[in-house]
């Protein structure tokens, strides 16, 4: 089986004892890792109002890694348009491309990304979201070449074509990015009971559009690669812990892993937990490569965006050279 291409999605996690300056420093690091490691892309989110996650300023966030990097394809996986302008977003995607050519994907999404306090401090149109199709479609108008007498221009932006990604997580994100003819990432890293659904509809309904001939469409996934597979399910305990504990409406640093986590949840935490994380591959190299192999034959997919979100930044890169290696060796 050729294997296909591997792409990071970075949550710029903060972890417990540490402030959002060493997440930052952290990504650039293994940005410049998983570069060195022939990964394709390195995506990060939008999120707001979490003391987590520092990726809140994404195109500002994208910039600083792109800059410290040279190579490989930087992106937001992504920005939730509904929250921004469409001329917003161009300007500053098209910044970016000027900047970093041929080196910038923009995955967009609908969700608010944040809680609703802050959706309301972001002072955000509660009915945002149902324009979000017409939103694409004009953040595509002011990336196309301006036209004569055109009042409103991205600067820089008209005539850059930034590729363009829908993210989703249901049905509805399957059926725009067909509609549009646009490349589709699934979020199943953490939403994965759509999926099959999702893609079955996708390529089903895709038509052909100027930025693609036919259907390309990314799934996320949960990797940890340890030594063994006692060691990666420890180190995986800290993702395990986080979605707990956003089941229980409390958000917090990203905590060092646990010998137990039995102990942590609840049966019905640890239900809900593992629904959410069942695009999971946690093991020993031969595990996880058993796991991905199922996984990608069953789903067909283009490509895998791989979230490893661990407390220590080593046991994180170390993950990712050896998911690099096994991929190889496919």
């Amino acid at each position: 089986m050729a294997p296909v291409p591997l792409s990071v999605l970075d949550l710029v996690s903060v972890v417990q004892g540490s402030a959002p300056r060493e997440a930052l420093h952290r990504s650039l690091d293994l940005a410049q890792h998983v570069e060195r490691l022939g990964f394709r892309r390195y995506w990060v989110a939008e999120h707001h109002n979490m003391i987590g996650i520092a990726s809140a300023a994404t195109s500002v966030v994208l910039g600083y890694l792109a800059q410290g990097t040279s190579s490989i394809r930087m992106g937001a996986g992504g920005i939730m348009l509904p929250n921004h302008s469409p001329l917003q977003i161009a300007e500053q995607f098209g910044t970016l491309e000027s900047l970093h050519p041929g080196r910038i994907d923009l995955g967009l999404g609908r969700a608010p990304g944040t809680d609703p306090v802050a959706t309301r401090a972001m002072r955000r149109d509660p009915n945002a979201a149902d324009r979000f199709p017409e939103d694409v479609q004009e953040l595509q108008a002011l990336f196309a070449p301006a036209r004569d007498g055109q009042r409103i221009q991205a600067v820089p932006g008209a005539g850059l074509r930034v590729p363009l990604w829908i993210l989703g997580s249901s049905l509805f994100g399957s059926q725009l990015a067909a509609f549009l003819g646009l490349p589709y990432a699934f979020a199943s890293h953490f939403a994965p009971a759509a999926l099959d659904a999702a893609l079955a509809t996708y390529r089903q309904k895709f038509e052909p559009s100027d930025q693609l001939e036919r259907p390309y469409a990314m799934a996320g996934v949960n990797v940890v690669v340890a030594d063994t597979d006692a060691e990666a399910k420890r180190l995986f305990s800290s993702i395990q812990q986080a979605f707990c504990d956003l089941h229980r409406g409390t958000r917090g640093l990203l905590a060092p892993p646990i010998d137990d986590i039995d102990a942590y949840w609840s049966p019905a935490e640890k239900a809900t937990a593992e629904s959410m994380l069942a695009c999971s591959f946690v093991g020993s190299p031969e595990t996880v490569r058993r796991g991905l192999d199922r996984f990608v034959e069953r789903t067909e997919i283009d490509e895998l965006i791989v979230a490893t979100t661990l407390f220590d930044h080593e046991a994180r890169k170390r993950s990712f050279s050896m998911l690099a290696d096994l991929w190889e060796r496919r």
